[in-house]
């Protein structure tokens, strides 16, 4: 039962989270920043947020995380009233590799396949 209400509130909280994003955040600083996954505590008390921006850039992504650290108190006192429990967990923002991680895969796959037709 418990593992079924985390899971729940796992998907709630990444879908809120980027709404809130869209609708409620005017900071340029998170704009193009895409929630990739949620994880909660067993206790419900710490949820870490997992995003992925486009750009590869170090700056880029740099500013995109203080802006995410700044706004994190509007996004915490948002879900607190959107979502119907208790308490709301504290947040963390965590940069998502993966994204990135696959499209580097995928360059060096058509790297590759270019190799190929070109002998």
């Amino acid at each position: 039962m418990a593992q079924y209400r985390i899971g729940r509130l796992t998907q709630e909280i990444q879908k809120e989270v980027t709404d809130i994003l869209l609708k409620r955040v005017r900071d340029p600083r998170v704009e193009g920043v895409t929630i990739t996954g949620v994880e909660v505590t067993g206790d419900l008390q710490q949820a870490t947020i997992y995003y992925s921006i486009l750009s590869d850039k170090a700056s880029v992504a740099e500013k995109t995380a203080q802006g995410l650290d700044k706004a994190t108190g509007l996004i915490r006192s948002e879900l607190g009233s959107r979502l119907n429990i208790f308490k709301t967990p504290e947040l963390k923002f965590e940069r998502d590799e993966s994204v990135q991680y696959g499209s580097h895969i995928d360059q060096l796959l058509n790297k590759l396949h270019q190799d190929e037709q070109n002998r």
